[in-house]
């Protein structure tokens, strides 16, 4: 599985509570809800975002609350993958459940700038800068996380 987009960097900290404000979190609407995704960090984000964009940030992405909805407005507004430092633990696993590919590679997201043109191979965990030619070589999913994303999340994983 591949995916290739445009670049929104994000740096370290990023807390769920950015990420999806919980003054948005009795939206139950999740295409609305995804309106206000990174709303308090880039107002502009969600105009901007198209549907194949990857997302990159620096250290512990996802800390804060261990709110399912922080990892679903990610994917909902349209990004394919995150890249990340490092993600809190619970964000990580939210990501997987939901069926949101996410990567840890700090080399790549120390180096990868916003706006840059990206591509992300699942199975190699190979990282491409289109814009720079750089390759990195992320950690690759293991074959049954790769089910539960192709699955789009782990209950439709479980269901099939």
């Amino acid at each position: 599985m591949n995916v290739k987009g445009t670049v929104f960097k994000f740096g370290d900290n990023v807390d769920t509570d950015v990420i999806i404000p919980a003054r948005h979190l009795n939206i139950m609407d999740r295409t609305e809800l995804a309106t206000h995704c990174m709303e308090d960090i880039d107002k502009t984000f969600v105009s901007r975002v198209k549907k194949g964009d990857i997302m990159v940030a620096g250290r512990n992405f996802g800390c804060g609350s261990s709110r399912e909805h922080a990892p679903q407005v990610i994917k909902d507004s349209g990004i394919s993958c995150v890249i990340a430092k490092t993600f809190a633990r619970i964000f990580y696993r939210n990501a997987i459940n939901i069926g949101l590919p996410i990567i840890e590679c700090p080399e790549a997201a120390e180096a990868i700038e916003d706006g840059h043109e990206v591509s992300v191979d699942f199975d190699s965990g190979r990282i491409t800068d289109e814009t720079t030619g750089t390759s990195y070589e992320g950690q690759a999913f293991p074959e049954f996380m790769q089910k539960i994303i192709k699955a789009e999340g782990l209950v439709n994983y479980i269901n099939s």
